[in-house]
């Protein structure tokens, strides 16, 4: 799997958790039930009250409690209080009793003077589900909840629903469920992701390792936060609080550090700087941990303070600077601050409405939108990681084409070498033999007549073309100039011109001379109109009835440009990319492969360039590009 495929992958699977999610929570009960929405609530002041006794009788010090309502704050030095609900007249078969919301650490609920449930919590989560079933002869009679707590809220939040056990159950076990299954959902994304980590480079390591992680915490934090676990899995309640402030602890130096990686520092080292306080104060929360776990919650209150109430000042804090670090980053155009504006803005500015909304609630709040938030925000990372590797591997591809055409113009380097050494060691040994033969044939020439004659002009002319062919190879193997001029352009053209005109009429074409006057290069006149006429007389061979050959040359900055076009057989991308290869020809029939050869080496040792562009059918433009020389008129020369 690659890592796009990966990327999309992950994506998908937490679009499809969060639809599932709100499909299940968007499923309402098919049968209505009844509402109380309105209790009596007293405090218990005196000490030593463990909920034994029933105040059935007292009527003094109860206070009316209006549901979705700020509850009533406690009293200094108050833990527990007593509610009493009136149940309404029912006609249920199997009638229970649904407090979606209930603050408290240990609860007993009583009909009358009968306890029915009693819930005892050693750990400090307060947020109580209740399902309590009732009797078909308790309609009614009133319910007396007793409640005790060691935080500063206690009591019921949401109004109190009563029905059918089979309808209020659904509900019951649906609270807290999404959380259960977006929690599940992130774990397994964050170790998917943590996996895939190792096989990325050491750059991107540490980005996708610290990744994992906010997802990890954030799916840990969905899970023990939700009532479900509680209700459900009560006795795992304990760890289910250790695992939750792990989780909170280590969420925050991550999403810092993560942040940091991305888009550096900061101004003055802030954000590195408060990524390192994070971190020593999430060590220093994790031994008040061990602390008060090994001392039986002897310091539960003070552990309480620094793992609760002053981590959501931090929270605030570090969101209120990542937000600002963001906002400058999108001001400069960075299409991943861009991202991360939108995904991080969306997490923070919740979760710090949530924080100040719970703080001015003095408590009495549950989190609810973070989780939904935090959704948004790992997917912008998702994304902002999908993108850097999709540049990752963009760079890859370039860096291995750019040493594919290194490695192929090594090959043809010395591939150039040897065949040049072993030119010039043929052409020199074999130069001088011919040079003897042709003389002897010429003097025989000269006393010979009728057939003998023809037959011995028809053997000095192939020796001729033998020998030209030599002068390729010595030009191949040592194109290096002995004789270096000022080469005017114009000057050159014309006699090339002049040279290679008749050819091209005879071709049925015709040429086309368009020369900047002035144009000056730097070389050997001989070899310069070589290269030259080797490219135009490819195209004189490839024209096709009346064709055309444009001959250009102009000046651009300090260099001269010389295009060849005609409007012949062109060549296929094949053929194109071959050629200049040793021996090498595209019209195999007239061609030995040196000609072009021999033009890219004059081209090069006068340190300019050579390319074509051809297409079948269309005809063929070659690009040459030179240094341009300063004239003897010219003010710098």
């Amino acid at each position: 799997m690659t890592f796009k495929s990966l990327h999309i992958t992950l994506v998908v699977l937490l679009l499809t958790v969060i639809c599932g999610s709100f499909l299940v929570s968007a499923q309402s009960s098919p049968h209505p039930a009844g509402e109380i929405s309105h209790w009596q609530m007293k405090w218990q002041e005196g000490p030593g009250d463990s909920g034994r006794k029933v105040p059935v009788s007292d009527t003094e010090g109860w206070m009316d409690v209006e549901a979705k309502v700020d509850m009533p704050q406690m009293p200094t030095g108050v833990s527990s209080a007593w509610t009493k609900i009136t149940l309404p007249d029912y006609s249920y078969t199997s009638p229970s009793v649904y407090i979606q919301t209930i603050y408290a650490l240990h609860v007993k609920v009583y009909v009358e003077e009968r306890l029915i449930f009693e819930g005892d919590r050693s750990f400090i989560k307060d947020n109580y589900s209740l399902l309590v079933p009732l009797d078909f002869r308790d309609n009614g009679k009133t319910m007396y909840i007793w409640t005790e707590t060691l935080q500063d809220r206690i009591g019921i939040k949401e109004n109190v629903r009563i029905g059918e056990h089979s309808v209020l159950i659904k509900d019951y076990i649906k609270n807290g469920l999404i959380d259960l299954i977006l929690g599940g959902a992130f774990i397994f994304v964050a170790v998917v992701l943590f996996v895939c980590a190792f096989y990325l480079n050491k750059e991107y390591f540490g980005v996708a390792a610290s990744l994992s992680i906010v997802i990890a915490s954030t799916g840990i934090l969905s899970i023990t936060y939700s009532p479900f676990t509680y209700s459900f899995y009560s006795y795992l309640g304990g760890i289910s609080v250790v695992f939750f402030d792990i989780a909170l602890l280590s969420l925050l130096p991550a999403l810092t550090f993560l942040f940091e990686k991305i888009f550096g520092g900061g101004k003055y080292g802030m954000i590195r700087k408060f990524r390192k306080f994070q971190t020593c104060y999430s060590f220093f929360c994790l031994i008040c941990l061990i602390i008060n776990a090994l001392s039986g919650d002897r310091f539960v209150e003070f552990y309480y303070i620094v793992s609760a109430r002053i981590i959501g000042i931090i929270m605030i804090l570090q969101f209120i600077l990542l937000i600002g670090c963001v906002i400058v980053f999108s001001l400069r155009r960075n299409k991943d601050a861009i991202i991360f504006a939108v995904g991080f803005g969306t997490a923070a500015l919740t979760g710090v409405s949530e924080l100040i909304w719970y703080y001015i609630k003095g408590g009495n709040y549950d989190l609810f939108y973070w989780k939904w938030a935090l959704v948004v925000f790992i997917l912008s990372l998702i994304v902002i990681l999908g993108r850097r590797l999709a540049q990752n591997h963009q760079q890859v591809v370039r860096y291995s084409r750019e040493l594919e055409l290194f490695n192929n113009e090594l090959q043809r380097s010395e591939k150039m070498e040897i065949i040049s050494e072993l030119a010039a060691s043929v052409a020199h040994e074999v130069r001088n033999p011919l040079q003897v033969t042709r003389g002897f044939l010429q003097l025989l020439s000269e006393k010979s007549s009728g057939d003998e004659r023809r037959y011995l002009f028809m053997a000095l002319s192939e020796l001729d073309r033998a020998a030209s062919i030599i002068t390729d190879f010595l030009t191949f193997a040592k194109p290096e100039f002995e004789q270096v001029s000022l080469l005017d352009v114009n000057e050159e053209f014309m006699h090339i011109r002049s040279i290679l005109l008749p050819l091209c009429h005879l071709n049925g074409g015709k040429m086309i001379l368009d020369v900047e006057e002035g144009l000056r290069v730097k070389g050997n006149s001989s070899k310069f109109k070589q290269a030259l006429i080797n490219i135009i007389k490819n195209s004189i061979e490839s024209l096709e009835n009346e064709g055309t050959i444009h001959l250009l040359a102009y000046g651009r900055g300090d260099k001269v440009h010389i295009h060849i076009k005609d409007n012949g057989v062109g060549m296929e991308p094949g053929v194109l990319s071959r050629l200049g290869e040793p021996y090498f020809s595209s019209n195999k029939t007239k061609g030995t492969g040196l000609g072009l050869m021999v033009t890219f080496r004059i081209i090069e040792a006068m340190e300019g360039e050579i390319r074509f562009m051809s297409k079948k059918g269309a005809g063929t433009e070659s690009i040459t590009i030179l240094p341009r020389a300063e004239g003897p008129d010219d003010p710098n020369s």
